[in-house]
This record gives C-alpha cells, sequence and structure tokens, in this order.
C-alpha cells in the first residue's frame, strides 16, 4: 500500500476518535459544571487543560465558561483540533483513499461531514449542546460500525484501527492524569468528597460510569478507578485494551509484509508495561510519572509508525 494511503487511513479515524473523545469530555465538564461545582469556571479550565488546548484557548479569550469553551472545542476555525475542523480533515482523508474503502464506509464519513458541518455552523445555545454532543457520538459510531461490518480484515483494516487505538491511549491517559493530578486542589483532598467527584467525572470523560458498576464490586475511589481504566483490558477504552490492539494489528501488518517491525516491537514494549501489574504498584511509581511515560511512549509509537510506513511519500 502507498503510504499515502495508508497515512490518510490512519488520520482519518485519529480525527473521528478525537471528535468523539472531545464530545464525552465536553459532555462531562457539562454535567459537572451545571449539577456539582461550586466553581463552574474551573471547570471549563479542566476541559480546556485535558483536551492540550490552554495555550490556542488563552492566546484568544481571557477567562473561561460554557459558551467559549465549547465554541472553540467545537467549531472555532482557528483551532485544527476543533471537532468540525478534525471531521473535515477525516473527510477530506476518506475522499483521497476512497478506493480503498467500501461505498458504506464513505458514504458514513461523508454523512458525518454534511451533518455535524450543518449543526456547528452556528455557536450551540446551550439548550442544543446535549443533543449536538450525542450526534457527534452517534455519528462516530456509525462510521465505527460501517468499518467493522464491511470492511475486508486486510492491511487497510488496520490502519484504520491503529489509528483509532493510537488517538484512544493518548486520550484515556491524559484525561486520567491531568484530570487528577493538574485539577485536584491539594493533596488534603485527596480521598474527600470532591477528590471522588474527580474520579467519577474521569469516567464519565471515557463513556465508563455504567461498565464501572457493571465490572467493579468497590467504591468510586482513585484505586479502583484507576486500575480499570488503565488496566482492566476488558474496558475498551483502558489503556491495557488499547495497547492490546495496536499489538495486534501491527503483528498482522508485519505478517501481511512479511518484514520486521519496529513498531510492533515498541508496541510489544509499551503493552508489557501493564502486563502482570496492579495498580498498588503504579501508584508506589507514581501515577503521574507513570502516566507521563505512556504519553511519551504512545507519541514514539506513533511517531515510529509514520516513519515507518511512509504516511508523507
Amino acid at each position: 500500500m502507498l503510504g499515502k494511503t495508508a497515512g490518510g487511513l490512519y488520520w482519518m479515524f485519529r480525527g473521528l476518535e478525537r471528535a468523539e473523545n472531545t464530545a464525552r469530555l465536553i459532555e462531562a465538564g457539562f454535567r459537572i459544571a451545571l449539577t456539582r461545582s461550586s466553581d463552574p469556571e474551573s471547570e471549563w479550565q479542566s476541559v480546556i487543560v485535558t483536551a492540550a488546548q490552554q495555550q490556542s484557548y488563552e492566546s484568544k479569550h481571557q477567562g473561561f465558561d460554557s459558551a467559549r469553551v465549547t465554541d472553540f472545542l467545537l467549531r472555532d476555525p482557528d483551532n485544527p483540533s476543533a471537532v468540525r475542523s478534525v471531521i473535515k480533515t477525516a473527510r477530506d482523508n476518506a475522499r483521497l483513499t476512497r478506493t480503498a474503502l467500501t461505498t458504506e464506509v464513505w458514504a458514513a464519513v461523508n454523512e458525518t461531514w454534511m451533518m455535524l458541518d450543518e449543526i456547528l455552523r452556528d455557536p450551540v445555545p446551550e439548550a442544543e449542546l446535549p443533543d449536538v454532543l450525542n450526534t457527534i457520538r452517534q455519528q462516530s459510531a456509525l462510521v465505527r460500525g460501517a468499518l467493522h461490518g464491511t470492511m475486508l480484515r486486510n492491511d487497510i483494516y488496520d490502519f484504520c484501527r491503529l489509528g483509532t487505538f493510537m488517538e484512544r491511549a493518548d486520550n484515556t491517559a491524559r484525561i486520567i492524569d491531568v484530570k487528577y493530578h493538574a485539577l485536584l486542589p491539594a493533596p488534603s483532598f485527596v480521598g474527600s468528597r470532591m477528590d471522588n467527584v474527580q474520579w467519577e467525572m474521569v469516567l464519565r470523560s471515557v463513556s465508563a460510569h455504567r461498565s464501572f458498576r457493571w465490572a467493579v464490586d468497590g467504591e468510586y475511589n482513585a484505586a479502583n478507578i484507576a486500575d480499570f481504566l488503565i488496566l482492566d483490558r476488558r474496558m475498551p477504552r483502558s489503556l491495557a485494551f488499547c495497547t492490546s490492539q495496536l499489538v495486534e494489528n501491527l503483528t498482522y501488518l508485519a505478517d501481511e509484509y512479511g518484514e520486521d517491525s519496529a513498531s510492533l516491537q515498541l508496541a510489544k514494549s509499551f503493552d508489557a508495561r501493564l502486563k502482570d501489574r496492579d495498580i498498588n504498584s503504579i501508584f508506589e511509581e507514581g501515577l503521574h510519572e507513570f502516566l507521563g511515560s505512556a504519553l511519551s511512549a504512545a507519541a514514539m509509537l506513533g511517531q515510529q509508525i509514520e516513519q515507518e510506513y511512509r504516511f508523507n511519500y
């Protein structure tokens, strides 16, 4: 496969995953700011920080509120990571790689762009925000369903899935790290009601609130939730699940191309750091330090995939 085609597929699905993650993050922030927070400005700032958009946001705005934060993350043309921007890029990549996609996948991506372009053309009123966020999530699921239901399990499929799980791994690690360590007001709050609210918001940010209740026989606390989102391979947005899927898809690519893959070795090393671990050992290492190294490993793996499969050629 041409590197340019592989890169188009990879970045198309990274963009779709990023749009969905942003919608989930906004929804969690909206819920907390509306119902539980005595300081909604701090909650909206936390959404911007978690999305890794603080510098670009503060270059345009002073202060944090629902209207400005949601507009920046959903539709600001100066924000290349805004939902409207990443969906447009995903659609452009789908058009670039259209001959590699089934009709159903192309139609789903194109429909997603046309629908979101329409509803994000103007600022979203607060009363309509939940419906808009739900539409973003539904359209992402529509594309993913078309991929799963109609595509051959070949290298095309593998590059699509690599994009999804690279973006998802980065998002999950970043949310856990930023929401807990950067935003908890002080060490004295650890174990308090505010601490537990922060952890519950982490769950909601990755749409894992109900899954946690089903899967974990324990209370909402740092150890249980961190264990679920980092190490539980049943949870499709956990860090361990994402790394296992990266290994799987890179293994398929290495087998199909009949060559040793440096990307696969990096992915296996990344995944190995999460095997046979318990959350207490991670806390002893330092959760912030552990997640920082995970983000660095994800960035290194992403760069290696781009270089090895010649995305820019």
